[in-house]
């Protein structure tokens, strides 16, 4: 298993959920996985993004076939919007309420990814880590070609469950 993600509460009753991670790829090719859309379908990043990197432009987040027949969410694109973009070291959104910042740093042959995903719901917490936790691990796996032999929603609900017992 990957390093645990941390799960804390901030001012005024928001949440972060935080994660470090390594890849062994040069921070270009973990950008494209962040930014491509085909790319983030690959590793199935939790929406079907239209991604214009200029600071202050629209964010669209379509559900996918998935999220519409297991939590039954509406059809319809939740709007965010770039907060900051720094082609391949940074890259920060609006998804709805929520708020994603993805950083790159240069490590030897490979770089350091510093995830944060800032939440209102402090209960969502858990269930939020699990499933960004899943998501990282499969996009290791992407990104170093390597074939996965489990379920991505069990693998979440299993490390929510971790995290769960460890708030």
């Amino acid at each position: 298993m990957t390093a645990p993600g941390t799960v804390r509460r901030l001012a005024g009753g928001r949440v972060e959920i935080r994660f470090e991670r390594r890849f062994a790829h040069r921070p270009a090719k973990v950008w494209r996985a962040l930014t491509d859309p085909a790319e983030l379908r690959g590793w199935r990043f939790p929406a079907v993004v239209e991604l214009d990197l200029t600071p202050g432009a629209t964010v669209w987040f379509h559900p996918t076939p998935d999220q519409l027949e297991r939590f039954g969410v509406p059809p319809d694109p939740v709007a965010g919007r770039v907060v900051a973009a720094d082609p391949p070291r940074l890259l920060e959104y609006t998804w709805g309420t929520e708020t994603l910042r993805w950083e790159l740093t240069p490590d030897g042959d490979g770089c350091l990814l510093v995830f944060r995903n800032t939440i209102d719901d402090a209960g969502a917490g858990p269930a939020v880590a699990g499933g960004w936790h899943a998501g990282l691990e499969l996009l290791d796996a992407v990104l170093d070609d390597r074939a996965v032999h489990w379920d991505t929603w069990q693998r979440a609900a299993d490390l929510q469950k971790q995290y769960e017992e460890s708030s």
